[in-house]
């Protein structure tokens, strides 16, 4: 349906070329083509449980991994032209006075050693799903969401700190993926309000835009650019993760369908001669829990087996990546968009076990390697995900791992 979607898409830009964005609504943005996710440095929160709503001092685990200036040196000097810097705005909006204005000024401290390193700086606000008051359905679930007017206030005041860093140099982020539906008119309302708000308070400054059901490349392409081209200089972003069989294996926080806590040994390209130890490596992990039910496990291995023979008949290898990544291509085509304004705002692939066997390494690279390519062929710029954690570039020493210094296309530091 993708690849019908596409030529429909470009059928409609050869029969209706007035779809395209006038020439005046192309104003160039800050251009950002190589970079990665820092996060948890302003994330994972410390918020105390309902009924309270507030936070405690300071409000961010302690022993979360956060880079050094040597780790953002080492960054830039591989070749990442700029990191993208997630925020969580709960705290921001849970203190007042002289701690909110501390908070602000470590926020701005951040920016400024990244920018010391002379790569550039998108901030990316992210909504904590995980709290039970400062939710992304509270700040903007829809245009009348109870935290929404403050949540625009705040969009406001970090749009300014950024003009104050430099547009040249820092772009704002308002949301990261949305929760409503592909199209839906709330998510075009809020959107709206939060780039108007941003746009108002500095007028020169690179803004981001993204479509509904959380950012999937078919968010976007459901996305009207027309109604924002009054928003410019803007970048309009998307996440990309396919397939998620291989991307998200062993994920234990996709509680819905809990069978891809088991997956490990998903190889890529996808090959049908290969599933067999797949499923054996499935088994393994599920022999060696013996909390979860054999009824439960019994489930979750019927749901794989089904989810493998799909993956193996598809074959998924670079070939794919592009079908996968066409209809983005064709949005921007329909809409006059340059490629070099749209931005793989994220892209990764979980390592898979403890043990995370040189085959199974080499899979996960690959696959990094080859998404990376697809976007590149394209004209998108990208951002990987993430410095730290499963997904990382680094470990827990903050050694970067070669692999995928190379799979990334950019150079190790001498």
């Amino acid at each position: 349906m993708r690849a019908s979607r596409r030529d429909v898409l470009a059928g409609g830009l050869a029969a209706a070329g007035t779809c395209a964005l006038p020439a005046s609504a192309v104003t160039e943005p800050l251009p950002l083509r190589r970079g990665i996710a820092l996060w948890p440095w302003f994330s994972l929160t410390t918020e105390f449980p309902a009924p309270r709503t507030d936070y405690a001092w300071p409000p961010f685990q302690a022993d979360r991994p956060i880079p050094t200036h040597d780790d953002l040196r080492r960054l830039a000097g591989l070749g990442f032209d700029f990191t993208r810097l997630p925020l969580d705005p709960g705290p921001f909006m849970a203190f007042t006075g002289a701690r909110r204005s501390e908070l602000f000024g470590m926020l701005s401290n951040a920016i400024d050693a990244v920018l010391a390193t002379g790569m550039r700086v998108l901030v990316n606000v992210q909504a904590n799903a995980a709290t039970h008051h400062y939710t992304p359905d509270a700040f903007y679930g829809s245009d009348r969401a109870p935290l929404y007017p403050t949540y625009r206030a705040l969009i406001a005041e970090l749009a300014r700190l950024c003009a104050r860093k430099g547009s040249g140099r820092v772009a704002l982020e308002p949301v990261n993926e949305p929760p409503q539906a592909c199209g839906a008119g709330a998510w075009t309302r809020v959107q709206a309000g939060l780039l108007t708000a941003a746009r108002e308070a500095a007028p020169d400054l690179t803004l981001v835009a993204t479509g509904a059901c959380g950012s999937l490349v078919s968010g976007l392409t459901s996305l009207d650019p027309a109604t924002l081209a009054r928003f410019a200089p803007l970048l309009y972003t998307f996440h990309f993760y396919e397939p998620y069989l291989l991307s998200h294996q062993g994920a234990t926080w996709l509680t819905e369908e809990p069978f891809y806590r088991w997956l490990n040994a998903v190889p890529w390209p996808g090959n049908p001669a290969r599933l067999p130890e797949t499923l054996a490596a499935v088994r393994a992990r599920m022999a060696a829990d013996p909390k979860i039910s054999q009824a439960e496990k019994a489930r979750d291995l019927a749901v794989i087996e089904a989810k493998l023979r799909e993956y193996g008949a598809a074959e998924p290898g670079p070939a794919y990546l592009a079908k996968e990544l066409a209809p983005v291509s064709a949005w921007a085509d329909l809409y006059g968009i340059p490629a070099r304004h749209v931005l793989m705002g994220e892209f990764g692939a979980l390592r898979t076990d403890a043990r995370y066997t040189a085959s199974r390494a080499a899979d996960r690279t690959a696959y990094l390697g080859d998404v990376r390519r697809a976007a590149e062929q394209a004209g998108f710029g990208w951002s990987f995900w993430n410095l730290f954690d499963g997904l990382g570039l680094m470990d827990d020493t903050h050694a970067i791992d070669p692999a995928l210094v190379a799979a990334l296309g950019l150079g190790r530091r001498p």
